[in-house]
């Protein structure tokens, strides 16, 4: 699955209905990834509890071999620790949990990016990206329009009085 994390997440504010249009497809992809990963962290996890039970079965039935005179709970706990196959298989398990936890997280991300452009959305309806328009000079306003009042006023009078003749 291709997916950057970067560029999946940027929003052109300019195309929103673009970007609403692939929002439901970039989750489904992020949620995938983000499943697949979950998987390989359970797997590892198992793989690495599978050789930590075969240990513990070799150690307890031949534990001289190990170098362990009496077999604790204890001792046995640590010696299955200190084995290099159980330490490789620990460390894959902990690369694999990382992983898992960066895709929930980015699944996270894709979500609030869904907000983000509801967010945008709202704004667009509020004409927010609207170009500047200059403010209004009311007081100017108010003059030129008590000028144009008055001089109603007097082109009225002269149209009711006929001139004598």
């Amino acid at each position: 699955m291709d997916l950057n994390y970067e560029k999946d997440l940027a929003i052109d504010s300019e195309a929103l209905d673009i970007e609403w249009l692939g929002q439901a497809e970039l989750m489904r992809r992020y949620t995938h990834h983000a499943a697949d990963m979950k998987k390989a962290m359970d797997e590892a996890k198992e793989r690495l509890d599978l050789a930590k039970a075969q240990l513990d079965m070799g150690i307890r039935s031949a534990p001289n071999k190990y170098g362990l005179e009496k077999v604790t709970e204890g001792a046995l706990q640590s010696l299955i620790l200190l084995q290099p196959q159980c330490q490789k298989l620990s460390q894959a398990y902990i690369d694999a949990k990382y992983e898992y936890d960066i895709a929930v997280g980015a699944v996270r991300a894709v979500d609030q990016r869904k907000d983000a452009l509801e967010n945008l959305v709202r704004l667009l309806n509020a004409s927010y990206f609207a170009g500047p328009q200059t403010p209004r000079d009311l007081s100017r306003e108010r003059l030129e329009a008590q000028n144009r009042r008055q001089q109603n006023a007097k082109i009225q009078i002269t149209r009711g009085k006929r001139p004598p003749g």
